[in-house]
């Protein structure tokens, strides 16, 4: 309660503590009353019109603007009965009025309303806290399973193809450090690291004879191979979340090149996925660095030189530079001191 009449004050306070369980404190100054409610959220506040310094409507305008006093019900008192006084009143933030001199019983039941109001925002406030906080978590629940099936997809992508050990892991955490590097958001980096890893899900419709075979394909055999992106995206199409869609541009076009000449729909620059453009540098270095039937392990300074030698042609140039960038971060996945380029070491 806020008057600079102490007697005034003193009846207020003496009507609303013979209600049990309210409790009431008064101000003389407007201004310790504000300094006061920065400290406690009150639930009724009643304030006098006419006042030194800062009127009633000051004041009003003042709790309005904390947050936090956006629907605690404010009572003005008056002597003035003027329209436009109440009416700048109401537009400031009024809840309600009472008129000099106060009744008591008037006030005792226009009080008991507004905290019956404010009891009952007050339940519904933490309803709503707490709704929310019950969709947060089921939310949680839903990307932690969501992530959990990828994994074990991924899992099973690695038990079809052998030479695959590794591989996936080692895509999908170079795909997130690029993605990181390129400025994408903590969540889409997660995606694109949990999305990664499906990114040679169509792997799973290929024949053995085809997957399998320990030396190099022939050109038919290559045209079979090539499906899998095909089959890849027909797996994944038509996803409802945002890690499942970008999972799809990824299975679907982690072949296409940077000018157009890739596969399966030679998609070009731009039109290409972010996602799928950073999956197919990951994808080749680790081609690269792996050892495979057909070919030896390549040395870090000779697959980085060869990604930088195709930039602008099967890659993204945005994305070659940020594995640059990256570079030491990269070489820490695969373990290798050697990763270090010459200039590097020198340095």
């Amino acid at each position: 309660m806020i008057d600079d009449h102490p007697v005034n004050l003193r009846v207020l306070k003496g009507v609303i503590a013979s209600v049990p369980g309210w409790r009431a404190e008064t101000f003389q100054d407007p201004l310790a009353a504000l300094d006061r409610c920065r400290a406690t959220v009150f639930d009724l506040v009643i304030v006098d019109y006419q006042m030194p310094g800062l009127n009633g409507i000051d004041v009003l305008r003042r709790l309005r603007a904390d947050p936090r006093f956006e629907h605690v019900p404010v009572v003005m008192i008056t002597a003035d009965s003027d329209r436009a006084l109440r009416i700048d009143a109401i537009r400031a933030g009024a809840t309600d009025f009472l008129n000099k001199p106060v009744d008591p019983e008037e006030l005792r039941v226009r009080a008991a309303n507004l905290l019956a109001l404010r009891r009952a925002q007050t339940a519904l406030s933490d309803r709503a806290v707490h709704l929310a906080d019950e969709v947060a978590a089921a939310t949680r629940r839903i990307a932690q399973r969501e992530e959990e099936v990828i994994e074990r997809l991924a899992r099973a992508i690695e038990y079809r193809d052998d030479q695959t050990g590794g591989h996936i892991q080692r895509v999908a955490r170079v795909s997130a450090l690029l993605a990181a590097e390129l400025g994408l958001c903590p969540r889409s980096c997660a995606n694109v690291f949990l999305a990664a890893q499906l990114h040679d899900i169509g792997k799973i419709g290929l024949p053995d004879s085809i997957l399998l075979k320990p030396g190099r394909l022939s050109a038919e055999e290559v045209a079979v191979m090539r499906l899998h992106t095909v089959m890849g995206g027909e797996v994944l199409r038509d996803g409802t979340s945002d890690l499942i869609r970008i999972a799809h541009g990824i299975a679907l076009h982690h072949h296409e090149r940077w000018d157009g000449a890739g596969y399966p729909h030679g998609l070009a620059g731009d039109r290409i996925p972010l996602a799928a453009r950073l999956v197919a540098v990951a994808d080749v270095l680790d081609a690269l660095r792996s050892e495979r039937p057909y070919k030896p392990a390549w040395d870090a300074p000779a697959a980085r030189a060869e990604i930088e030698r195709l930039s602008g042609a099967a890659f993204d140039p945005g994305c070659v530079a940020a594995l640059g960038r990256i570079w030491p971060a990269v070489c820490a996945l695969y373990d290798a001191p050697a990763c270090m380029t010459t200039q590097e070491n020198a340095a």
